[in-house]
């Protein structure tokens, strides 16, 4: 099980990850905007639900490496933390870059924007390459419940993601109207999102 500590960790970088301006994010308030707020809670819950097909590959793939080999464990953990400093540097690259395009959305139904939601998440390949980087950063290899860890960890991040999407979708048309007065914001957002990740990758490197 997860202790206070990994959860908490967990939770805050999640967050704000999840809430930096992204494809997915900005789709969902796109969609909420030239749909509703219906629309956008039904294509932000389809992305958010979609983070379970990356958890399941992640408890599999990394719990049987843990098992074959600790020093690949490592290694996987040691290129993670180079994947991560990479796409930190690339968000501060690009800080403030994203755009929202509310013509986006065409006339679908509900069931349909919640499955290209689901579809567009899980079977976008940096989603799982992000999974794969991300999720072991907050596992304690050393304990023998990896599997769980890692399945508590994405269910934590699909909850949390679930929410967010959720609310960026039933409150698209005043979150839109504000990110579009204040670009400074998402550029922030973009920089704050970009020191995180750089941070995270150089903890771990430096931690072995």
């Amino acid at each position: 099980m997860l202790i206070s500590t990994q959860v908490f960790a967990f939770l805050l970088t999640a967050v704000l990850l999840t809430a930096t301006p992204g494809p997915d994010n900005l789709m969902v308030l796109s969609v909420g905007m030239s749909r509703g707020k219906r629309a956008g809670m039904a294509f932000g819950l389809g992305c958010a639900l979609g983070c379970l097909s990356h958890t399941a590959l992640a408890v599999v793939g990394v719990s049987a490496l843990v098992a074959a080999s600790p020093v690949a464990f490592l290694l996987l953990k040691i290129t993670g933390g180079v994947y991560l400093v990479g796409l930190g540097v690339q968000a501060l690259r690009h800080a403030g870059g994203a755009t929202i395009d509310a013509d986006q959305a065409s006339e679908v139904s509900l069931q349909r924007l919640f499955a290209k939601g689901l579809l567009a998440n899980a079977i976008n390949p940096k989603v799982v390459l992000f999974f794969l980087s991300f999720l072991p950063q907050f596992v304690d290899s050393s304990r023998d419940d990896v599997a769980w860890q890692l399945g508590l960890l994405g269910v934590l991040f699909t909850a949390q993601a679930a929410i967010l999407f959720g609310l960026l979708g039933y409150f698209a048309g005043s979150v839109g109207s504000w990110l579009s007065r204040k670009p400074s914001v998402g550029l922030w957002l973009d920089r704050l999102a970009g020191c995180v990740f750089i941070g995270l990758g150089i903890r771990i490197m430096v931690a072995y």
